[in-house]
């Protein structure tokens, strides 16, 4: 029952015939059992023992469950703590989950009961471990205004772009819609030697064709209708620093046409005007089409393909990075909930959900449903009802079969990797037959 990892349990009662039995009851699941008979003895234990979960007795002596539970949530504040109590005693009970217990659990009870119980236990303590590791780590990126992941290709992507950040040479940056794309730009930015000059935006796809040649290389006044006044462009106003083209896909011919003479000669002219202007600008530039395809269909040119493609940055989509997401989900609820003055928790079966939905719209569709779900949840716990439609359906109908779950399983693991002899240890397996599976996957 307890396959993913083993638990260390303190029992804490005075009655011998039941902490024996309690702790019999808990072997049988895996668990690596502490009894103490002496409630006195809790301190010497606490400081010579790591514990995940402790069950303690309410009614004891000399010290009863509420100087008990005191003692644990000073000495290890990391320990889930059960209290167990007989039915008169309901009410005290629920004074100690006031006082930092997370349950109780009411006596009498049998076998099965304290072993489903205990599993639920387990499950809340494993999931708080993994909120208090991953708002660490979290923290760490946050603080190095780095961006959130821990997936093997996007930190082999950010080594890719770190080592060509301080140089003139294009990058070509490819990923899904909501990847993170402007961030990579960013980060390449931020790590030039440009950092103090402009980082100047721009959407290809958003700007209307007739518009865009003067977005990027600005006009003189009467040039056109509608233009009163000289206007400079994006490449001017990125002079010295960065321009991100953002959806470069999207050009038009002619637009490519007088792109690749900058990127050729660093020299352009505004609309309606016979100067030629020089600029000092590193581009980047981004798309979520298949730019080879493109050039098959003859939409888009070669030419000036390969002199954005000197670097090529390729993000993978968030569901190819499931490691990634509960660092993301973590980041996202501290993000907006901080903002409200809260901290959010996530139910696990919300938890779940989220961890098990493909994400089609990537690291952006997380986090609008993050934020979407504190609003819905209020001063509550964020609950599977809190979640999209498609997603609690997702989460419904998800039944894979055990070729897709290993599949999806080995995959994970070897995006977190440094190799295959640290996934195949992972795992559990041997070397040889890690291979076998992940040829017989295609992986």
């Amino acid at each position: 029952m307890m396959a993913q990892r083993s638990a260390h349990i303190l029992v804490v009662d005075d009655e011998k015939n039941i902490l024996n039995t309690i702790g019999i009851c808990l072997q049988t699941i895996g668990a690596e059992v502490t009894l103490c008979f002496k409630p006195q003895d809790v301190i010497h234990l606490l400081q010579n023992i790591s514990f995940d979960v402790a069950f303690v007795d309410l009614k004891m002596t000399p010290m009863d469950g509420f100087e008990v539970l005191k003692e644990i949530k000073r000495y290890s504040p990391v320990t889930t703590v059960v209290i167990m109590t007989a039915h008169g005693s309901i009410d005290s009970a629920i004074t100690a989950l006031k006082d930092g217990a997370y349950d109780y659990l009411q006596k009498p009870f049998d076998f099965e009961e304290l072993k489903l119980f205990t599993q639920k236990v387990l499950e809340h303590h494993w999931l708080a471990q993994e909120v208090h590791e991953l708002r660490g780590q979290v923290a760490r990126y946050q603080g190095k205004g780095e961006i959130i992941t821990r997936n093997r290709i996007m930190l082999e992507q950010l080594d890719l772009a770190a080592r060509v950040a301080d140089s003139t040479i294009a990058v070509l940056i490819e990923g899904e819609s909501g990847t993170g794309k402007e961030l990579f730009a960013h980060v390449l930015h931020q790590k030039s030697g440009r950092a103090d000059k402009p980082f100047v935006k721009v959407n290809c796809a958003a700007i209307p064709e007739q518009l865009l040649e003067s977005e990027l290389f600005g006009h003189v006044r009467g040039s056109f209708t509608g233009a009163l006044k000289d206007r400079e462009g994006r490449f001017e106003m990125a002079d010295g620093g960065t321009i991100f083209l953002d959806e470069i896909g999207e050009l038009s011919p002619s637009i490519q046409s007088k792109l690749l003479r900058v990127l050729q000669s660093k020299d352009f002219e505004r609309i309606g005007e016979n100067v030629t202007r020089k600029v000092d600008v590193r581009v980047i530039s981004a798309t979520n089409r298949n730019l080879d395809e493109a050039i098959k269909e003859n939409t888009f040119r070669e030419d000036l393909f390969f002199r954005l493609n000197a670097i090529r940055l390729k993000l993978p989509p968030l569901r190819e990075r499931p490691d990634d997401v509960s660092l993301l989900l973590q980041h996202f609820l501290q993000k907006f909930s901080s903002a409200q003055g809260t901290s959010k928790e996530l139910t696990l079966d919300a938890d779940r959900a989220l961890q098990m939905y493909q994400w089609p719209g990537n690291v952006r569709e997380l986090e609008n449903v993050v934020e979407r779900a504190i609003l819905l949840a209020g001063n509550s716990l964020i609950g599977i009802h809190h979640l999209p439609e498609e997603i609690r359906n997702a989460h419904g109908s998800q039944v894979l079969s055990l070729e897709e779950v290993e599949r999806t399983h080995i995959k994970s693991v070897l995006q977190i990797a440094q190799d295959y002899d640290e996934a195949a240890r992972i795992l559990g397996i041997d070397r040889k037959t890690l291979l076998n599976k992940r040829k017989k996957y295609n992986l």
